[in-house]
């Protein structure tokens, strides 16, 4: 069992579980409450409620239980493969598919269907993401790469880190964006008081950079095209409603009114480009919208006319 241990410093006042959701942001709340619950988080030897207010001096310690060995199952689940080779394969990701499984929801992904479809998937990121090179949110439809061996997803890595993969997305905001392109330059990390949420933030953040040029303006609307130069968490959606035009549909950034009764967030991946791991050539994917997307365009479209 995995052990960690944590210091109170005298700035702190807070409660036990909200403390250590901020000192371990890997973890969520509910995970915290359920350690608490289970006896495996003790404060200077002792078993404390959530709502313990630590003071400078205490000594926290959190108790893990090793991770159960997860097994999980193909399934024939439709996926539209763009491209595929022997080293990797390019995919687009319909809306409402998470890309892998996680606690609570270990079947109906896309690692699900691509374990059923083919015989090779990288083992970099362990039973539970073989072959995932990068994510989409679950609501994000579009283009996604996926690496069949550990050489490929090495390079596809470190292409990624250094910023060498072009990643192009297409997406629908509120209000008239002003500009006709910029880049948008805000760091990002967790949402000190929401750990579910991502923020712009100076504090435990990383570098985060947008770069966006104006397709059309539609009046209260503005669709938006948006080159990633980083890829932190929700990146478009935070940098969006910083910027104060929040993405059409996005239920955790947006407050503004959803007219069009979409179930999911307005954006798109639709351009992929990298160099490939094994011909060293470089190559480039598009796709088009999916439907919902076009429908709401070409309605918007005729209301400007």
């Amino acid at each position: 069992m995995k052990e960690i241990e944590i210091y109170v410093g005298e700035e702190d006042n807070e409660r036990l579980d909200f403390f250590l959701s901020l000192e371990l942001d890997e973890f969520s709340r509910t995970r915290i409450h359920k350690l608490i619950k289970d006896k495996l988080i003790t404060v200077n030897k002792s078993f404390k409620k959530p709502s313990y207010l630590v003071k400078e001096g205490d000594t926290i310690l959190v108790q893990l239980p090793e991770p159960k060995i997860l097994e999980i199952t193909p399934e024939n689940i439709p996926i539209e493969i763009v491209y595929e080779d022997d080293d990797l394969a390019v995919i687009d990701k319909d809306y409402g598919m998470v890309v892998h499984p996680a606690p609570g929801n270990y079947s109906g992904t896309l690692v699900n269907a691509l374990m059923y479809r083919m015989d090779n998937l990288s083992s970099i990121n362990g039973i539970i993401r073989p072959g995932i090179v990068h994510r989409l949110d679950k609501d994000t439809s579009g283009l996604i790469v996926i690496a069949k061996n550990d050489k490929a997803h090495r390079e596809l890595s470190e292409q990624l880190k250094y910023h060498g993969v072009y990643r192009e997305y297409i997406t629908l905001v509120h209000g008239n964006v002003k500009q006709d392109g910029g880049t948008i330059n805000a760091p990002i990390g967790r949402n000190q008081r929401d750990r579910k949420k991502m923020a712009v933030t100076d504090k435990n953040s990383k570098e985060a950079i947008s770069h966006f040029t104006v397709k059309e303006r539609y009046g209260k609307y503005t669709l938006v095209s948006v080159r990633l130069e980083t890829g932190r968490t929700h990146q478009i959606r935070v940098h969006f409603a910083y910027f104060g035009n929040p993405v059409v549909g996005d239920p955790v950034y947006s407050s503004g009114k959803n007219e069009f009764n979409v179930k999911r967030q307005l954006l798109h991946a639709r351009k992929l480009g990298f160099t490939h791991p094994s011909t060293k050539t470089k190559v480039e994917f598009e796709c088009e919208l999916p439907e919902d997307f076009k429908k709401i365009l070409a309605k918007l479209q005729r209301e400007v006319q």
